[in-house]
């Protein structure tokens, strides 16, 4: 009977841990890459490029990671208020990267896409946009 206390206090306390937890994921599907001229001017997109990569968004951790082929990964410093117009609903987070560098990554809704989600990380000299949905395991 002991046990069964034991291994039931257990679950629920894993249970309870796994409710409490904040992790988004996502499927990357395509992105495209915007750079500085060496004359300190943005320059034009790149082509929409596929992809099939997966993005997390782990709150709990503070941090965003890209699983791309080279791993990126972001650390959450401030959870920024949410930003609404007719047309997109945004979520931007600031964030650093691991020289310190503080920038903005956004998750933006297109409400007149069809709520198409893309994710934005705009450092200083590039800006590499990918197309996402939320991630079906």
């Amino acid at each position: 009977m002991k046990k069964l206390i034991i291994i039931s206090i257990f679950v629920f306390a894993a249970f309870f841990q796994n409710a409490e937890a904040q992790v988004y994921k996502f499927q990357a599907y395509g992105f495209s890459v915007l750079e500085k001229t060496p004359q300190g001017t943005w320059g034009k997109w790149s082509d929409l490029q596929k992809t099939n990569l997966i993005i997390s968004l782990d709150t709990d951790k503070n941090r965003i990671v890209v699983y791309s082929q080279e791993i990126q990964l972001y650390r959450i410093v401030g959870y920024e208020p949410k930003e609404e117009s007719e047309t997109d609903l945004i979520y931007p987070f600031t964030c650093e990267d691991d020289d310190g560098q503080k920038f903005t990554i956004s998750i933006i809704t297109r409400k007149n896409q069809n709520n198409r989600k893309q994710m934005y990380i705009n450092q200083k000299d590039v800006i590499i946009v990918y197309n996402i949905v939320n991630f079906e395991s």
